[in-house]
């Protein structure tokens, strides 16, 4: 399929052209100075063979949250090379602000970038024909159209050696990503991007081995083969986000409101998997329509803090009953649903001081090589409004295939996106770190003592 082009995403795209996108700096951490072990700890033994027996990552993350830090450190420190284990204990490590025995395992990933030409100084690598796999029709074309807008933009912003580009469309189905992906790699593109869907995301990763690397732009139920790299906006991401944000303000015992979606679900269990890692407890999960609240907030123990897993309209209405119930003063942390729904200033007042993550674009900061929001959505409908954080997402599926190598070799590399900070675990898995808003006023801005 041609590139798309339009008048008015050329008009403003051009004076980008000379803009150079920037990529955060490399950190290294010391080795931490683990004591010598002579055996297995019970829980690593039990936390072993939960993971051979496939199962999820989240549930392996709860039983080693079960370790002090010496022990979770020595324990790391004594796993071999290779140990499938070690780069999950590794992620506990850095999830306590600890210090690496040795870098992560990546020979199990294995991306290989070999076929490229060389690297730029900060990274840049991208490759010689991408291929793009999008549902341009059907159902899904308007959410695509967005993806679409903020990858060209990204994508024309580089000055540097660009591959050449071509879209294919999934129509919105497992069946036509599949095909679209044939057909991309039949036309000999060394590296694709898509699909969009988490069907057609596990329905490509069912595969196993596949003969052309891919970005997939969703996370479904299987993990990326070796060498394949999966990015998504993902409720788990906030809650993961939200369990940090709250660890930080000194909350152990958080109690949810939910809306009760799949959305909402997804978040909440995530936040709840996070808090126990950092030694905290969901206290209660309550339903967004209960009106008494106040047999939740008197439970012995208390409640240090909520978090919202609803819209805005949904808040709105919450907020009286947790003033009833003595739950206004706790800290509101919620998820980026809250922005669903807002816009009117007064009505919105309400919901002043809770903080939400949102993306580092959409929230009014500065992305290197990319024009702010503000001056951008005025002219390109697929730039504004709940489309806004799609065109982020997009821009960053962009720099993902161009730093992509940079980001596989180092545990430590991130790339400052639109969406967020963006790194890559081991296993292929995109990691955002989103940026954290407030409302002020009745507007969302951004929350600068949030650690963004």
């Amino acid at each position: 399929m041609n590139l798309p082009t339009r008048r008015h995403l050329h008009a403003w795209l051009l004076g980008l052209a000379t803009a150079a996108l920037l990529v955060g700096g490399c950190t290294t951490m010391e080795p931490i100075r683990a004591p010598s072990v002579s055996r297995m700890d019970p829980v690593v033994s039990q936390a072993a063979a939960l993971l051979a027996s496939g199962a999820d990552p989240e549930q392996v993350a709860a039983l080693l949250g079960q370790l002090d830090d010496a022990t979770l450190a020595a324990q790391a420190a004594a796993l071999p090379a290779g140990d499938p284990l070690y780069n999950h204990m590794a992620r506990a490590l850095l999830a306590r602000g600890l210090p690496l025995p040795r870098p992560m395992d990546r020979a199990a990933w294995g991306f290989d970038a070999g076929g490229r030409p060389p690297a730029d100084r900060d990274g840049y690598r991208p490759p010689v024909k991408l291929g793009v796999l999008l549902p341009l029709s059907g159902d899904m074309a308007a959410p695509a159209a967005a993806v679409r807008d903020g990858f060209l933009t990204a994508y024309y912003a580089e000055s540097r050696r660009r591959p050449d580009i071509a879209f294919y469309d999934t129509h919105g189905t497992a069946g036509g990503a599949l095909g679209a992906y044939d057909q991309a790699a039949s036309a000999g593109n060394d590296f694709i991007v898509g699909p969009l869907s988490r069907e057609g995301v596990d329905a490509l990763f069912r595969r196993g081995s596949l003969s052309v690397p891919m970005l997939a732009l969703n996370q479904g139920n299987v993990a990326p083969p070796a060498g394949n790299v999966s990015f998504a906006l993902s409720p788990e991401e906030e809650g993961v986000a939200a369990a940090d944000l709250l660890a930080e303000r000194g909350a152990r015992r958080v109690m949810v409101v939910n809306a009760g979606d799949d959305n909402a679900r997804r978040s909440t269990d995530a936040l709840r998997a996070r808090l126990a890692e950092l030694g905290g407890v969901v206290t209660d999960v309550v339903g967004a329509g209960i009106a008494d609240l106040t047999p939740f907030a008197q439970k012995e123990g208390g409640v240090d803090a909520i978090y919202l897993a609803m819209r805005g309209p949904a808040a709105r209405e919450l907020m009286p009953r947790l003033a009833m119930a003595g739950l206004s003063g706790k800290p509101l942390v919620a998820t980026s649903q809250l922005l669903s729904g807002t816009g009117d200033a007064e009505e919105d007042r309400v919901l002043d001081g809770i903080a939400f993550p949102a993306e580092s674009w959409t929230s009014g900061r500065n992305v290197p090589g990319l024009p702010s929001s503000a001056s951008v959505s005025p002219g390109l409908p697929t730039a504004r409004g709940a489309a806004a954080r799609l065109f982020a997402f997009g821009h960053d599926a962009w720099l993902l295939t161009a730093y992509l190598e940079r980001l596989a070799q180092s545990p430590d590399a991130h790339v400052a996106g639109a969406t967020g900070g963006l790194a890559i675990d081991s296993s292929g898995k995109v990691l955002r770190t989103p940026a954290w808003s407030t409302f002020r006023g009745g507007y969302a801005s951004p929350l600068t003592s949030a650690g963004n």
